[in-house]
């Protein structure tokens, strides 16, 4: 007998999210995708809605047009505010959206709920816990603890490539035949890709080392 799905996913668009729908896909329901009006959301959020109709989950988009006008981060205030080179906490701490997993995921899940979906997944990796506090396992046990609370249904959120790295997810993504073509990762929003930003480097780094 198959299994019923019961799970809705926060999917971005980028090659994290993206892998996690492929890896996950005969769990997700519903996929959640929130434009908060970053950089990147225009080329994001057609890879995600693409990636959704390939694969038969229903996608919806959710505005949160509220952050770009009261949040201060560089991820909101065009290509020319994100620093560019390698990640470290010193240059990439301007790209902090504050609590924008928290805000997020609190939504997806009182939209679980409202669906009769039981979890809610999310795709941050190990690579992003030094930089982004609402990225850390202590956060998502946190919130996790938070959900079971504030819902009748006790719905979990789960982040299953916490402790992967980008380039670990990379390569399961290769495995299970991820078209990494249809995702984006610039935070500049640029077209082409700027290659410059730390976002960028990252995923060229992820998919060289998994032998893309």
């Amino acid at each position: 007998m198959e299994k019923a799905k019961d799970a809705a996913i926060v999917l971005s668009g980028g090659m994290d999210s993206v892998t996690l729908l492929h890896d996950k896909k005969d769990e997700i329901a519903l996929a959640i995708t929130f434009d908060y009006g970053s950089n990147h959301a225009q080329r994001e959020i057609p890879m995600a809605r693409i990636n959704c109709e390939k694969l038969g989950i229903e996608h919806v988009v959710i505005p949160l047009g509220f952050m770009a006008k009261y949040f201060h981060s560089s991820l909101l205030e065009g290509a020319d505010a994100i620093p560019e080179g390698e990640y470290d906490g010193e240059n990439m701490a301007s790209t902090v959206v504050p609590l924008r997993n928290g805000i997020m995921l609190t939504i997806a899940v009182g939209l679980a709920e409202s669906r009769g979906l039981k979890r809610v997944m999310i795709a941050n990796h190990a690579g992003d816990h030094a930089i982004y506090p609402d990225c850390r396992p202590e956060f998502i046990e946190a919130i996790d603890r938070v959900a079971q609370l504030g819902t009748y249904a006790g719905i979990h959120v789960e982040a299953p490539y916490t402790h992967l790295s980008k380039t670990d997810i990379a390569r399961r993504g290769l495995a299970i035949g991820v078209d990494y073509s249809l995702t984006y990762s610039c935070y500049k929003g640029t077209e082409p890709p700027c290659g410059k930003c730390a976002t960028c480097r990252e995923r060229e780094q992820a998919l060289r080392e998994a032998g893309a």
